[in-house]
């Protein structure tokens, strides 16, 4: 799948497709999957994936035979499809590309597109009650955007891959709007001015209920992920079940609490605030944008340590400037490129880093690049770990 077909997580735009006729294409050539299991599509800028993965935990909690599709994965490409917590068998992958390789190959699919007609043929024949199918970017030109689901979910609205999404907060909107389909109800995870107009206009326009999760509150319940934005999350997530239990799902308060807390142990959700070691303390986190890199460091400044040990890798495809910007110049910093093409080479990255005060040295590899900080740091120093999910995905 890697080497015989273009991979956005790799290689970057050459592998986007800004059309669906591939995707329905494969659908047919499954004998339409996506038809076969209740579904809820989740889009969004930043936090869809806990989001996602807090659902299929509550509905796991509540006795539901729970599908996954998320990406990208970390340490292993089954991370993307699970049912009930456990991933795809390696088996399943094998005969799924051995059956379809030719008319695949005939069709010229992505591969995104390969591996979303993969997860709704595991769902379909495993007869999940539900999937939690999470779009890989955007959502109007998704692959995975061939489903009608019950429920549609939009966590927020943020700056990312905008090569192809659209320069301003409201073209983004528009496309991660195209989510909500007709008689559909639909979540907002967080009211925003610049852009709320686009959904409510979105919803009146095929007649879908709307609800924004910000407006409504969550007591008595804690996030099991680490970091002040899981308390958003947890919002988000929380309203998608009560729409849920509107429909005739039977999720009790039990099944929501216990859900939510044990998210990590029911799903394997990793690299959201992950803590390493602890003396010194080293936290990894996959955020990679504008909105996410202010909210870790937020969460840094909030964090009890004496020095910061930045270990920093970016992808070279995306503007660099404004995640740089939000970074703290007291830190001492540690640059390295992820194992992938797409990385940005560790000199330049370094280069780019000094022109806005952001000290340190280059390192071949990003275990290299760990293992300087972590010998440099004292005790009560802090080690963190971001800037792209390839860079924490070595790490793990």
């Amino acid at each position: 799948m890697y080497s015989q077909l273009p991979m956005f997580q790799r290689i970057g735009p050459a592998a986007y497709k800004a059309d669906l006729s591939n995707t329905l294409s494969l659908c047919k050539i499954l004998g339409n999957p996506e038809n076969s299991f209740r579904s809820i599509h989740i889009a969004g800028t930043n936090g869809k994936g806990s989001v996602s993965h807090m659902l299929a935990s509550v509905l796991q909690e509540a006795g539901y035979k729970t599908g996954l599709y998320t990406s990208p994965h970390l340490k292993d490409f089954r991370e993307r499809i699970k049912i009930n917590g456990e991933i795809i068998p390696k088996k399943t992958v094998v005969d799924f590309i051995a059956k379809y390789k030719e008319g695949f190959s005939d069709i010229g699919l992505s591969f995104f597109e390969m591996t979303v007609g993969m997860a709704f043929d595991y769902f379909r024949h495993e007869k999940v009650d539900i999937a939690i199918i999470e779009t890989g970017m955007g959502g109007r030109l998704d692959s995975s955007n061939v489903i009608t689901p019950l429920l549609s979910v939009i966590t927020n609205i943020g700056y990312d891959h905008t090569q192809f999404l659209g320069e301003s907060l409201k073209e983004i909107a528009v496309e991660k709007a195209a989510i909500i389909k007709a008689g559909i109800p639909a979540i907002i995870g967080e009211t925003q001015e610049k852009v709320e107009h686009v959904f409510i206009n979105r919803a009146k326009e095929v007649g879908s209920s709307l609800k924004f999760a910000d407006q409504e509150s969550v007591s008595g319940i804690k996030p099991g992920l680490e970091g002040e934005w899981q308390e958003r999350n947890l919002n988000t997530a929380y309203q998608a079940i009560q729409s849920l239990i509107s429909s005739g799902f039977k999720i009790s308060e039990e099944d929501i609490r216990n859900g939510i807390e044990n998210v990590i142990k029911n799903t394997g959700l990793a690299g959201r605030w992950q803590v390493l070691n602890d003396r010194p303390l080293c936290i990894c986190d996959i955020a990679h944008n504008r909105d996410g890199i202010r909210e870790i460091v937020k969460m840094i400044g909030k964090t009890p340590h004496n020095k910061l040990h930045f270990v920093l890798g970016l992808v070279a495809d995306k503007n660099a400037d404004p995640v740089m910007d939000l970074l703290p110049a007291s830190a001492t910093y540690y640059f390295c490129k992820a194992d992938i093409p797409r990385g940005m080479d560790a000199a330049e990255l370094q280069i780019k880093a000094s022109n806005k005060d952001l000290n340190g040295e280059k390192y071949d590899s990003v275990k290299a690049a760990l293992k300087a900080a972590m010998d440099d740091a004292d005790d009560d120093d802090l080690v963190f770990v971001g800037g792209s999910t390839f860079v924490v995905a070595e790490i793990l």
